[in-house]
């Protein structure tokens, strides 16, 4: 994985951690029409964060353990 690759899968995740928090602040603020939208907002960075790391590790061939 190169360095570019690295950084963008971080950020991804990041930001899939941000929209879960977001939507669990407003679930627990009572704004339950919010906080399902976020949650799906959540759900689909996860997802993206998910298939972006996936692919990288299927086209990154493994390092030799030595």
């Amino acid at each position: 994985m190169t360095q570019t690759e690295h950084i963008q899968g971080s950020e991804l995740h990041t930001k899939a951690a941000y929209a879960h928090l977001a939507a669990a602040h407003e679930h627990s603020s009572g704004d339950c029409a919010s906080s399902h939208e976020l949650a799906r907002k959540a759900l689909k960075c996860s997802l993206e964060a998910t298939k972006f790391s996936e692919k990288v590790s299927v086209e990154t061939p493994l390092l030799a353990k030595g």
